[in-house]
C-alpha cells in the first residue's frame, strides 16, 4: 500500500464505532499502538465537543478532534479549543430566513459556545441528549440567533436526506456549507468554507503535514470534502454512496472493524 501515512483522520459515528455506538477492542488497540509509534490519530466528526466523553472512555487516551464538521479543532489534553469559525448572529439570521420561506415547518438548533452547549427551537425534536444540562430551549428566534454558533441544525419532519440537504444548499446559495450525516432528515449548516476537509488541512497545517501523507475515513457525505482531500480517502463498506463513489479504497463496514483491519495492514500490526 506504499508509504505509511504522517497521519491518520476517522469519522466516528459509522466509521469507527460500531452501530452501538461502541469501540472494539480492537479498533481501541489499533489507534493506540499507531500512536504509541509516533503516527497522530485525529477524531473528525460532526459531533460537538460535549459528545466526545462517549467516545475518549473507550480510548486509552483522548485523541485531537475536529468537531462540527470543521469548525472546531479541539486539545482534549489540555481542555482547549485551538481555532472556532462560527456563523455569525447576522449570518445565522439571514440563513434562517432564507430556510423559513423555502421549507415548510423547519425548526432549528443551534451548537454554540464552541458546540459545548446547544439551544433548540421548544418544536425541534432531540433525539440524543435532551436532559443534558448543557441543552436549553429557547423562546424567540431572536435568543436562538443571538450567539455565534458553530453549526445551525434544520429539520423539518420526515424528509428524504438527500433530496433535504439538496433543497437547503439550494436556498443557501453559498451563503453557508450544507450537509449531512444521517439518515433522519437532519441538515447541518456551516459557516461558508468550514468543512472536515478544512478543519484536518488546518490541523495538518500546524503540524507541517501535507494532504499527500493523510489516510482519511468516512461513511456520510459529510465525509465527502476530508477524503477528497486527503492523500488517501478509504470508505468503510457500509458508506453513503456518495463516500463509495469518491473514495480511493473501500474497507470492511464498521460493524466489522473495517477501520482497524485496513490499519493492521497499512501499518504491519500483526
Amino acid at each position: 500500500m506504499g508509504e505509511a501515512p504522517r497521519l491518520v483522520a476517522t469519522d466516528i459515528d459509522g466509521t469507527l464505532l460500531r452501530d452501538d455506538w461502541t469501540l472494539s477492542p480492537r479498533t481501541a488497540e489499533v489507534l493506540a499502538r499507531i500512536s504509541a509509534r509516533g503516527t497522530p490519530v485525529v477524531l473528525v466528526t460532526g459531533r460537538p465537543i460535549r459528545w466526545l466523553k462517549l467516545v475518549y472512555d473507550q480510548l486509552a487516551e483522548p485523541l485531537p478532534a475536529i468537531c462540527a464538521n470543521g469548525a472546531v479543532v479541539y486539545d482534549p489534553a489540555a481542555d482547549e479549543v485551538l481555532r472556532a469559525d462560527p456563523l455569525a448572529p447576522e449570518l445565522l439570521a439571514e440563513v434562517a430566513r432564507r430556510l423559513r420561506a423555502e421549507v415548510p415547518g423547519v425548526s432549528f438548533a443551534v451548537e454554540i459556545v464552541d458546540s459545548r452547549e446547544m439551544r433548540h427551537e421548544t418544536h425541534y425534536p432531540l433525539r440524543w441528549d435532551a436532559d443534558h444540562g448543557a441543552i436549553r430551549a429557547v423562546e424567540t428566534p431572536e435568543e436562538l440567533l443571538a450567539a455565534p454558533a458553530v453549526k445551525l441544525l434544520a429539520r423539518a419532519g420526515t424528509q428524504d436526506p438527500d433530496a433535504f440537504v439538496a433543497l437547503v444548499a439550494g436556498a443557501l446559495a453559498g451563503l453557508a456549507e450544507a450537509t449531512h450525516s444521517s439518515y433522519s432528515g437532519l441538515v447541518e449548516i456551516s459557516a461558508a468554507g468550514v468543512t472536515k476537509a478544512a478543519g484536518l488541512a488546518w490541523y495538518c497545517s500546524r503540524r507541517e503535514i501535507d494532504a499527500i501523507g493523510v489516510l482519511a475515513f468516512g461513511d456520510m457525505p459529510n465525509d465527502v470534502p476530508m477524503l477528497t482531500w486527503a492523500g488517501r480517502g478509504v470508505a468503510v463498506a457500509n458508506a453513503h454512496r456518495a463516500v463509495l463513489d469518491i473514495a480511493d479504497e473501500v474497507t470492511a463496514a464498521n460493524t466489522a472493524d473495517g477501520v482497524a483491519a485496513y490499519l493492521e495492514q497499512v501499518f504491519g500490526l500483526g
